[in-house]
């Protein structure tokens, strides 16, 4: 790795790790670096889609974008968790009921796992309609909204409205971050509401988290454990939340 990459790999670990940092905190961070050199780098960064270049600074993606980071980046991290996760949702599923699929790498990598059976299937993830166009048997349902161009997904009023409309016998959820003072989190308020909604019109909710989410508190808060019935982990989750699942009884699968 050179030196230049090397540098850019750090201003996004330090954006990502404050969420939010002025251009005179990467100064500091920096300060062997010329100013024009650090504008440059976050000039390209934006460009890659790996932060987001704002009025004095920068945010990380991660803030931005809800459910996951980039999608297409994210979709390489963790991979045998994600599998292990979706292998495990799947043998939730019932035929011939109403679902609704969060978006995300894992939601993803569950609808690639999708048998091919009658289900009404509505998702805001684009990358899980495309896996679930595969199937011949279900009838997948894509709300109205706003795209979000990190995550390949759709959220927002119009998508609301939609889900409002529909019972649900299972909604599969995605987060951004679980902590034990804030619940469930994610990065965008609509988003926010979207999962509100989802889980106010579902007779059970199951969230879909790998360990790499735990002590992650992202912006907008969505639920507690109290309104959720089934976690689907990779396995490793802390005693701690594993006692407070306890507590509400959730699943854990």
């Amino acid at each position: 790795m050179d030196t230049v990459e090397a540098r850019r790999n750090a201003i996004v670990e330090l954006i990502n790790e404050k969420g939010t940092v002025s251009f005179s905190q990467i100064k500091d961070v920096f300060s062997n670096v010329s100013e024009m050199t650090l504008r440059t780098d976050l000039k390209l960064l934006d460009e890659a889609k790996r932060i987001l270049r704002i009025h004095g600074g920068a945010r990380s993606v991660q803030v931005i974008i809800g459910t996951d980071d980039f999608l297409n980046r994210k979709a390489v991290r963790n991979i045998s968790e994600k599998q292990k996760i979706a292998e495990k949702a799947v043998s939730l599923l019932r035929a011939d009921t109403t679902v609704f699929l969060d978006s995300g790498s894992t939601a993803t990598m569950f609808a690639r796992l999708f048998p091919d059976q009658s289900n009404l299937i509505y998702t805001t993830g684009l990358s899980c309609a495309t896996e679930l166009a595969e199937l011949t048997k279900p009838t997948v349902m894509l709300p109205g909204g706003k795209l979000n161009r990190y995550s390949h997904s759709v959220f927002g009023f119009s998508a609301i409205r939609e889900l409002e409309q529909v019972n649900f016998h299972q909604a599969f959820l995605g987060i951004t971050g679980y902590h034990l003072s804030a619940g469930f989190t994610c990065g965008i308020q609509d988003e926010a509401f979207l999962k509100k909604t989802a889980i106010r019109q579902s007779e059970q909710v199951i969230v879909l988290m790998d360990s790499s989410k735990i002590n992650v508190k992202c912006s907008f808060g969505f639920c507690g454990l109290s309104h959720v019935d089934v976690l689907v982990s990779d396995g490793n989750l802390p005693d701690f939340v594993l006692a407070e699942c306890e507590k509400h009884n959730v699943t854990v699968l």
